[in-house]
């Protein structure tokens, strides 16, 4: 079996995150190795205080009727950082979100996605919504989902890691608004093979105690900070 090596990565993002479809918990992180997710990330910020943690402000049963707004999300928006240096070779906007949120419509269109894309058809957007893609001095680094008309860099743009690009939104292939983050060998998605990552540095929640991590892999469910 061919060795690949973990590349380490600054954070795309700052604060507290819950860790969802990781590679830390299972290869591929996804269920795929479509679209280079082997090892993907996404990432969603929850409120932790309740038994039954939720993405949203609502109540559960206004989610379920269609009436949680992207507003009403708690990460949607938030700001998402270069998490290596490099130069942009693809920095696509202006894709719409659904607002407000339809979890059975937004499920039927992943699903749908999932098993009939058809990239000589279709566009990627349909799958990645607002998305950016770095090439770095390793490996490409593609972040996806993200707000319509928040991306701040175009294609050719040199960035340092930690530079603005954009912000968390709901586009594409999203059942709420979160941050899907991979890195891949090559700069086309639907031809790219999947790269490991680790976080430089990240905080840990276990039992309510905040555990110092380097070069980390974090789980399905934990609760990190950046």
């Amino acid at each position: 079996m061919e060795h690949i090596e973990t590349i380490p990565v600054e954070s795309p993002l700052k604060g507290e995150w819950m860790v969802i479809n990781s590679p830390g918990t299972k290869v591929p992180s996804h269920g795929t190795d479509y679209f280079a997710q082997t090892y993907a990330f996404d990432f969603l910020q929850v409120d932790w205080t309740h038994k039954r943690i939720k993405f949203h402000k609502n109540s559960t049963l206004s989610y379920i009727l269609g009436k949680v707004h992207l507003s009403d999300c708690y990460c949607y928006g938030k700001p998402i950082y270069a998490p290596i240096s490099g130069i942009v070779v693809e920095a696509q906007d202006g894709y719409p979100e659904r607002d407000p949120l339809q979890p059975i419509h937004d499920i039927s269109i992943a699903l749908k996605n999932a098993w009939l894309f058809n990239p000589e058809k279709q566009n990627i957007q349909d799958i990645a919504g607002n998305y950016i893609i770095i090439e770095g001095d390793e490996a490409f680094t593609f972040l996806g989902h993200m707000q319509k008309d928040s991306i701040k860099v175009k294609k050719g743009d040199k960035i340092l890691s930690g530079d603005l690009i954009g912000n968390i939104g709901h586009s594409g292939n999203s059942t709420a608004p979160h941050l899907h983050f991979q890195l891949m060998d090559s700069p086309d998605p639907n031809t790219a093979k999947g790269i490991p990552c680790c976080f430089k540095k990240y905080e840990l929640n276990d039992n309510n105690n905040w555990i110092k991590v380097e070069n980390g892999i974090p789980k399905n469910k934990d609760r990190i900070r950046f």
